[in-house]
């Protein structure tokens, strides 16, 4: 990774750090990323996301990372979920691992992902899990030790309305 890119829990999501989210969130889907959203991805749409994630933040639900730049600019995100059932206690969910086209194949998703593995590992969780339809994700997922569970065929849509299979990774944390 380098040095210029710094990775920032972000204890509170103020408008500044909505704006860049949701530069990343669209260019995600621009660039034709399954990740919940449609085309046309409209900035509200984004920001409405991140404001609700903000909320969900607050009460202690989950934990947004952001990736800056040098010049302080947000490339990329990743989000992990804590709240779980009361069954599961021990797990987490890695959601929203975005990185914005410009700063792709620079460390910084296995930078975002790090700190995502550490924050869950601190508070106290054990199994991590998440799903990818990206090629490319899967590549770097597996090179950070997370394990395939197998694919999903169908499982979403792509932006554009094509169905695309899904891949599903879980990884051990701690001992």
């Amino acid at each position: 990774m380098s040095d210029a890119i710094q990775i920032r829990c972000l204890q509170t999501i103020g408008e500044r750090e909505i704006q860049g989210l949701s530069d990343v969130l669209i260019d995600c889907v621009e660039s034709g990323a399954s990740i919940s959203f449609m085309f046309p991805m409209s900035r509200a749409k984004a920001e409405a996301y991140w404001r609700s994630m903000s909320a969900s933040a607050a009460r202690g639900e989950r934990v947004v990372f952001a990736a800056e730049d040098a010049a302080g600019e947000i490339v990329g995100t990743v989000t992990v979920i804590l709240d779980q059932p009361e069954n599961q206690p021990h797990r987490g969910d890695i959601a929203k691992m975005l990185v914005h086209r410009r700063a792709r194949r620079q460390g910084v998703g296995a930078a975002l992902l790090t700190a995502a593995e550490q924050c869950a590992l601190g508070a106290g969780k054990t199994l991590l899990v998440l799903d990818t339809a990206s090629h490319a994700a899967a590549r770097l997922y597996a090179r950070q030790g997370w394990q395939l569970c197998g694919h999903i065929p169908k499982y979403a849509l792509l932006p554009n309305g094509a169905p695309c299979a899904t891949t599903i990774f879980f990884k051990f944390l701690g001992n």
